[in-house]
């Protein structure tokens, strides 16, 4: 049934452990998916207020500007400063992602019925997983930089 490619030891592991399923194990899968969609929830709510903070000091920004030169210059320092958060934002959203599939990982190396052999898997997936995390942050912080603007403050998220 199984043909020999980097998933089988996964799906055998999967396989095996579903009937070995308690309801102590249960509760704790459904306490950390509540915790992740919890997370996922914070985050998108105090982003979603960050961003309504902003478009309301850009809707301040242009009351009473009447010079075509002073709208400009005010439009110009509103997109830096939404692209700063946006960048944050996606920062933000990187490393709750990054978090949780490193918790992923473990669970998995935790289940699998070999977790010494498969170590050196699970620090493959997380090495590539920040890999990719810093590649986006360079990205993003590359993209930042050549607009003009300011880095945004970063919040750290209470958990």
């Amino acid at each position: 049934m199984f043909t020999n490619n980097p998933f089988e030891s996964v799906t055998k592991a999967l396989l095996s452990g579903a009937g070995k399923l308690s309801s102590d194990d249960a509760q704790g899968a459904a306490k950390e998916m509540m915790d992740s969609l919890r997370a996922w929830g914070d985050l998108v709510q105090t982003q979603a207020q960050a961003a309504q903070a902003a478009s309301l000091e850009a809707v301040e920004d242009f009351k009473g500007v009447k010079d075509p030169m002073a709208a400009v210059e005010a439009f110009k320092t509103n997109t830096q400063r939404m692209l700063a958060l946006t960048a944050m934002h996606l920062q933000e959203t990187m490393a709750l992602s990054i978090e949780q599939f490193n918790a992923g990982v473990d669970l998995l190396q935790q289940r699998h019925p070999a977790p010494d052999a498969f170590a050196p898997v699970a620090h493959g997936m997380k090495k590539a997983a920040s890999a990719m995390e810093s590649g986006v942050l360079a990205a993003l912080n590359t993209g930042v930089e050549a607009s003009g603007a300011k880095p945004a403050a970063k919040k750290s998220r209470a958990r």
